[in-house]
């Protein structure tokens, strides 16, 4: 992003990208806590008022990968949750997740034994690069999901998925599919969309504003 501070405490509206993501959970009645994981040398949360949030609890013990930071926080809340309990684990740079899909994914994994993820079809055609930056070849795009956020799996098994594989592993998903077992694509759209560079800092802006008209 180029920002002299991380990404998730950029300027969406006068709040802090992540308070956005926050506010999605805190609005819905099925989630009962929501745990937020920073590092412990973060210095940047504290300056900010998260008071309006009533289920939010605050665990610094954040991880060198985002495996890391997950399976830490599995752990830190370990004795406030049970072994079933559904953890979902969303990145605090996709502010615009709406209830709708909330609901969706909520409703879609009620009773999956595995668990999945909201995602959404590819729908751009795929080009494999060479090391020169030309294409290389042309990838079918067919069956092909772009892995979103939140991800949804139950506590015990999540935790132990991440356990084996180690922090190397870039998505909850791939742990949990590591372990043999195949977690649920719930359809999602692109409205989901994770900042990554500065351009979708507009964009986040503009779906956020269109929603609280």
């Amino acid at each position: 992003m180029g920002a002299a501070h991380p990404k998730q405490y950029l300027d969406i509206h006068g709040r802090p990208m992540i308070w956005h993501a926050i506010r999605a959970f805190e609005k819905h009645a099925a989630i009962s806590r929501i745990y937020v994981v920073i590092s412990a040398q973060d210095g940047w949360w504290d300056g900010y008022d998260w008071s309006v949030f009533h289920k939010l609890a605050v665990l610094r013990c954040g991880g060198s990968t985002r495996a890391d930071s997950v399976l830490n926080g599995l752990r830190a809340c370990a004795s406030d949750v049970a072994a079933e309990d559904w953890m979902l684990v969303h990145d605090a740079a996709r502010p615009c997740l709406s209830q709708e899909l909330l609901d969706k994914l909520l409703a879609e994994l009620d009773i999956d034994p595995v668990g999945g993820i909201l995602a959404a079809p590819v729908a751009d055609t795929l080009k494999r690069q060479t090391g020169e930056g030309r294409i290389a070849e042309t990838v079918p795009r067919a069956g092909l999901w772009g892995a979103q956020t939140p991800q949804m799996f139950r506590h015990a098994m999540l935790t132990r998925a991440l356990a084996q594989v180690g922090g190397e592993v870039t998505d909850e998903a791939s742990a949990i599919e590591a372990m043999g077992l195949a977690p649920k694509l719930v359809e999602s759209d692109l409205t989901n969309l994770k900042v990554t560079y500065p351009r979708d800092l507009d964009v986040a802006a503009w779906l956020l504003g269109q929603r609280s008209r």
